[in-house]
């Protein structure tokens, strides 16, 4: 069987970045400014009933994406290996893959296409990162998408 490169830690940082360019824009936020707030800490605290619900999906997300993708030894750090849990990688994957399913009717295809991209990269990462082959179908998330080869 002849192994694919894993994909390239940029290839995962160009889909949570182009993710993280996608959030809306500062006219749908609400900022709270306190003058009674101490120095050292922020003084505009956005308020969670104003963020936008395709805003909190896709944060979520990208927070799965590069929890799986550290868990993967994908992270740039020199102890990334060191970081690998594909255990811990496949609970993540398989939980993007469920929220992915779950919100693409919701998020439209603008904003569900590069997560599927991000997770079927990642999902092609941990098969590569994986000593014994999940079966067609049984790799983490598949149950949510299907095959991925």
């Amino acid at each position: 069987m002849r192994r694919r490169p894993p994909p390239e830690n940029n290839d995962i940082q160009s889909v949570c970045d182009k993710l993280t360019s996608m959030s809306t824009s500062d006219r749908n936020s609400h900022v709270f400014e306190s003058t009674a707030a101490p120095a050292d800490v922020s003084a505009q605290i956005r308020d969670i009933s104003e963020v936008p619900a395709i805003e909190v999906i896709t944060t979520a997300a990208v927070h799965l994406m590069s929890a799986a993708a550290v868990k993967l030894g994908l992270a740039a750090e020199e102890n990334a290996q060191e970081l690998k849990d594909l255990d811990e990688a496949r609970k993540l994957i398989t939980a993007l893959a469920g929220l992915v399913t779950a919100a693409a009717p919701e998020i439209g295809s603008q904003h569900a296409g590069p997560l599927r991209d991000g997770l079927r990269s990642l999902q092609l990462a941990f098969r590569e990162e994986s000593t014994i082959p999940d079966a067609p179908g049984k790799g983490p998330g598949e149950k949510y998408t299907g095959p991925v080869n």
